[in-house]
């Protein structure tokens, strides 16, 4: 979690502030941080393994915490407003986490789902709630072994913060479909770029967010939920995009965990547009209700073909080739993202996972080789510890792009 950066619930901001940019109509700076989750793997058989807890003790507390499974490990960045420095923090977690796993002989895997893994043997982390979750909900606790990209991005009113949430909605499915790394379960192609998607969908309490009239409004569901017994807190609300329940943010779910530090800084990017274009649009007045039904179509057609076919585009509603979709996503951006100095970036970024494909279309062309998930661990262990962050150059333009409003 981000506590100790943002500052807890009423709490100040901790951190130093990297420099000020005001982003256009949002009222003031924006900064984002992240959340990353990464599979833990035994560096000679390649499977998940049950060793967070060997890993952790020898990590900050700080930056790293347990996850659901003894499996599974997180790392939490602080809170930037420039993204090169967001970028050099995740790698400097990086870093630190995957030096202390090769002590122990073990792999480092930001990626959605594992390739290989025996659901038999993985076991929740020894905490009394994890405990209470598995007795509660069997099987779902049980192979919830999956790994995602979380970016919070600041926005300390929360009436705003929930109304933003709700307005987010739509534009999703895109930020889904290039996170896409989860193509393998349980050792076999499931034929979705992101199944991660559909075994997280599986809980009482996933999908798009509902509309709100205000935060108060908001906390009475969360406390209706938690009276019917269905969930035991409000850290099982497990939103695509929720208001944080513990700093004042909104908080981005719905993404895999990305092997490239590359996409992870795109998609923090593009959320951070996002929200300040939404925060502006809130401000001005109450948007429409957005179709929560339409909302889930679109991410199961962004978990069902990632880039590589097409996503539901989110003004029209109608199927559209990925990149197109993906390109005016970017340029309907530009007052934001120029406003936040990240116009060049964002568009660089954009264009390398437009040209290289989704993590999941990596994987799949790698298992395509020789047949092998242990070529497909290894390319994915590569790519998470391949984080040296060096800014792209050059022109950064998307020449198919239409132009800005």
């Amino acid at each position: 979690m981000l506590k100790r950066v943002f500052g807890g619930e009423g709490g100040g901001f901790e951190c130093l502030m990297m420099g000020v940019v005001t982003v256009e109509g949002s009222g003031g700076a924006i900064r984002v941080g992240v959340e990353e989750e990464y599979h833990i793997v035994d560096a000679t058989t390649r499977r998940v393994t049950a060793r967070a807890g060997a890993l952790l003790s020898a990590l900050p507390e700080e930056s790293f915490t347990h996850e659901l499974q003894r499996s599974m490990v997180e790392a939490n960045s602080a809170p930037f407003l420039a993204l090169d420095d967001l970028a050099r923090d995740v790698c400097r977690l990086r870093r630190k986490l995957i030096s202390t796993a090769d002590e122990l002989g073990l792999g480092i895997a930001a990626v959605g789902t594992p390739q290989l893994a025996d659901l038999d043997e993985v076991k929740v982390f020894p905490d009394q709630r994890y405990e209470k979750m598995l007795s509660d909900f069997q099987v779902l606790t049980r192979e919830q072994l999956i790994c995602g990209t979380h970016v919070h991005a600041e926005v300390p009113d929360p009436d705003l913060a929930v109304a933003v949430a709700h307005r987010l909605t739509p534009w999703l499915a895109p930020l889904l479909a290039l996170s896409a790394s989860s193509p393998f379960w349980d050792g076999a192609d499931t034929g979705y770029a992101s199944y991660r998607t559909l075994v997280w969908q599986r809980w009482p309490t996933t999908g798009p967010i509902g509309k709100f009239g205000s935060a108060a409004e908001y906390q009475e569901m969360v406390r209706g939920l938690i009276r019917s017994g269905v969930i035991s807190d409000a850290g099982m609300l497990y939103f695509d995009v929720r208001p944080s329940q513990h700093v004042p943010t909104v908080e981005l779910r719905i993404c895999d965990a990305c092997p490239r530090v590359e996409d992870v800084v795109l998609i923090a990017g593009l959320f951070r547009a996002l929200v300040a274009r939404e925060v502006a649009a809130a401000r001005r007045g109450p948007g429409p209700e957005v179709q929560v039904e339409a909302a889930r179509a679109a991410t199961w057609q962004a978990a069902r073909w990632g880039l590589e076919g097409d996503l539901v585009d989110p003004v029209e509603g109608v199927p559209r080739p990925a990149k197109e979709v993906v390109e005016d996503l970017v340029t309907g951006l530009r007052p934001q993202l120029e406003a936040a100095g990240d116009w060049e970036l964002v568009t660089g970024l954009t264009r390398q996972v437009l040209q290289t494909g989704t993590s999941a279309a990596r994987q799949r062309a790698a298992y395509a080789e020789r047949g092998s998930l242990a070529d497909v661990v290894d390319l994915v262990l590569s790519e998470t510890r391949t984080c040296e962050w060096d800014r792209p150059t050059g022109d950064h333009d998307l020449p198919s792009c239409r132009p800005a409003a």
